[in-house]
């Protein structure tokens, strides 16, 4: 039996896949070397580059080729030049930098979750004895807040616009595990009339209390530190943000939540849930649906869960209508629960 080349086996994607740290570890020294920002200020050569950054000529023309290959750079009559997003996302001089995210995505605490991820899956969780990234109190969550609030300024102004598009209403909002604070934040700056209580752990709150500080909201702004398991929320809320937290918990734990939640909200009142919702095949959309291995490596039990999954929770904790809505061009989705 004869096959066309198109369809002989290639050990390709093994040898990209075994081989992919490379990638990781080429982006996080062109951002420690300011790589970026010295294409940026007009060097394109090897040695212009090099002197820029203070390193050697071969080691900096082999980054900067590699570089190319994996996208980030592109290359001409031996001059590099940034790509659109490595201009706008990774030179340090543009306002919508993200290098520094790296200060929480690449920690130890984190990316050494997957040293020995056999383990976890056998296991069905973290390996981490302390729990993994939802041990109580984690200072990792200080790194996040500090790290990743530039990646979460496009999502929180989407996420703000489509709950409350008209920003003319008088409105008390609950931000739970509100981390850099910055979505309950573009709410009140947004919307004059505003106020949002932030929950979260008291060091991780410092962080939302300063964005708020220097978004000029403070004055609308009050805390709750401790956990949101724990802690006695208050009621008569018009909304409760959940961005970016039920994947870090069970079902059976994330409903124990929402009643809590659906318990805090005045009559009419809105639960707002961003999170990662793959397609029911959990396979599609990519980028979204390989969340769930992000939760595997570091959490106990958490998941990226289906909107069918987080409607039941919903449902089970008393809302009656759930929406899911698209957040483009972030990856996330938005969820909307009437009570």
């Amino acid at each position: 039996m004869s096959s066309s080349p198109a369809q002989q086996p290639s050990p390709q994607l093994f040898f990209s896949t075994m081989n992919a740290y490379q990638r990781t570890e080429a982006l996080k020294a062109a951002i420690e070397l300011e790589l970026f920002a010295a294409i940026g200020e007009g060097n394109t050569t090897a040695a212009e580059i090099a002197s820029r950054c203070k390193t050697s000529e071969r080691g900096m023309r082999i980054l900067c080729d590699f570089l190319c290959t994996i996208g980030f750079l592109d290359k001409a009559d031996q001059k590099y030049s940034l790509t659109l997003d490595s201009a706008v996302f990774l030179d340090k001089n543009s306002p919508a930098y993200l290098g520094g995210a790296l200060e929480f995505m690449a920690t130890e605490k984190l990316t050494g979750n997957f040293r020995n991820l056999a383990e976890a899956v056998r296991k069905g969780g973290t390996t981490d004895e302390e729990g993994g990234t939802v041990a109580p109190d984690n200072p990792i969550w200080v790194k996040f807040a500090r790290a990743m609030a530039p990646l979460m300024a496009l999502p929180a102004q989407l996420l703000a616009k489509l709950v409350d598009p008209s920003a003319d209403r008088e409105i008390k909002i609950l931000d739970i595990a509100a981390g850099h604070g910055l979505y309950g934040i573009e709410f009140a700056k947004k919307n004059p009339l505003a106020s949002v209580v932030a929950l979260d752990w008291s060091k991780v709150l410092e962080v939302a209390k300063e964005n708020a500080q220097n978004a000029g909201v403070m004055e609308r702004y009050s805390t709750i530190e401790g956990s949101a398991f724990d802690m006695d929320y208050g009621t008569g809320y018009d909304l409760v943000l959940l961005t970016n937290f039920l994947h870090h918990f069970d079902q059976p734990t994330n409903e124990t939540l929402l009643r809590k939640v659906h318990a805090a909200l005045a009559d009419g009142g809105r639960a707002v849930t961003l999170e990662f919702v793959p397609n029911e095949d959990r396979i599609t959309p990519p980028d979204t649906a390989a969340f769930s291995m992000m939760m595997l490596g570091s959490t106990p039990r958490g998941d990226a869960y289906t909107f069918p999954e987080l409607e039941q929770m919903l449902v089970n904790a008393g809302f009656t209508r759930n929406e899911m809505h698209q957040l483009p061009p972030s990856i996330q989705q938005a969820v909307i629960s009437q009570k």
